[in-house]
This record gives structure tokens, sequence and C-alpha cells, in this order.
């Protein structure tokens, strides 16, 4: 009986593991092996070589990040501004998507394969906010500002050390959206 081979999941798993904490430089299949405690052989009976892990990695980022996400939001349903704020939520502040995301964002600005891809999941994720939005602001230019103001601070306030007298940065970020998401109708 030959043993068992490691399943492409965890590969892919080990990558985004390793993209996140340090870069798609870091992703080498050698080093991959390693942190998995078996040898490199098993690697190629699932992938032809480390572009196509890299793709794969990609594909589970967008699917966890975007259809996973999007599926969640859908099923727990609530009123927009909920909808708005659990999507930013699952999607910019957890330990598993926050990280990979920002990664992913510090990779593309090196490649263009991956600001390609990159473009295409923001571009998903403004279509979602703006169909949420157009649903109670009449203004398209309006509805546009806040899409890119929303997206700007749940993607930028993790690059900004800034302090804020008297507040807390979760203080400061809820009321931040809760001046965009105004024309919400949900709890504040």
């Amino acid at each position: 009986m030959g043993a068992a081979r490691t399943p492409r999941d965890r590969w892919v798993e080990e990558g985004l593991t390793v993209l996140a904490d340090s870069g798609p430089d870091a992703v080498r299949v050698e080093a991959l092996a390693k942190r998995l405690g078996v040898t490199k052989g098993g690697f190629y009976g699932h992938f032809a070589d480390r572009d196509a892990l890299l793709t794969a990695m990609l594909d589970a980022w967008e699917r966890e990040a975007i259809d996973e996400v999007l599926a969640r939001i859908e099923r727990e349903g609530g009123d927009p501004r909920t909808t708005v704020l659990r999507a930013r939520e699952l999607t910019f502040s957890s330990d598993r998507l926050l990280p990979l995301d920002l990664a992913v964002r510090n990779w593309a600005r090196r490649d263009a394969a991956v600001a390609e891809r990159l473009r295409q999941v923001d571009n998903r994720r403004f279509s979602v906010l703006r169909g949420i939005l157009a649903a109670h602001c009449p203004d398209p230019a309006e509805v546009e500002a806040r899409c890119l103001l929303l997206y700007c601070l749940a993607i930028g306030h993790h690059s900004l050390p800034a302090d804020h007298e008297g507040f807390t940065r979760a203080e400061v970020l809820a009321k931040a959206a809760e001046l965009i998401l105004e024309p919400l109708p949900g709890r504040p």
C-alpha cells in the first residue's frame, strides 16, 4: 500500500498562508513541502509547476473572498446597511481574508496578471456595493463616490497608523462608515 499523497487543497492552503505572511516570492515548492512535512514530489501530481499553484491560490482566494462572502450575506439577509457592514466585516476584518487581500494587492503592484485578477475582484465587490447603494440613492455619481469611499476606508485604514484624539480606531471607523452609508435604511 502506497503512502497517501498530500491533498491538492493542502498545498494551496499552505501557499496562501505563506503568501499572507511573506509574499509571493516566498511561495516555493521546496519550502512548502518542508512546511507540510512531505517531499516535493507529490506537488507535481497536482500542479504542472509553481505558476499553476499560484493560479490555484488566486482561484481559492477569489472563491473565498467573493463567492463565499456573497453567499453568506445573501443567506443571512438583513437591511442594506447591515448587509454592507457584514460584507466589509467578512472581507476586511478577519485574520484570514484581510492578510490575503493585502498580500494580493501588494503582489498586483508587480505582476500585471495578478493586477488584472484583482481588478476583476474589486469590480465584483463594487458591483455589489453599487447595487445596494443605488437602491437608496438616486444620483449615480454619488453612489460611485460612496462606493469608492467605503472601499478605500475598508482597505486603507489598515495602512494608516494615525491616532484619533479622544476616540478609538473602532469608534472612528464606525462613524466614518455611518456617514458614508447615510442614505441606507437600517440601524446605525
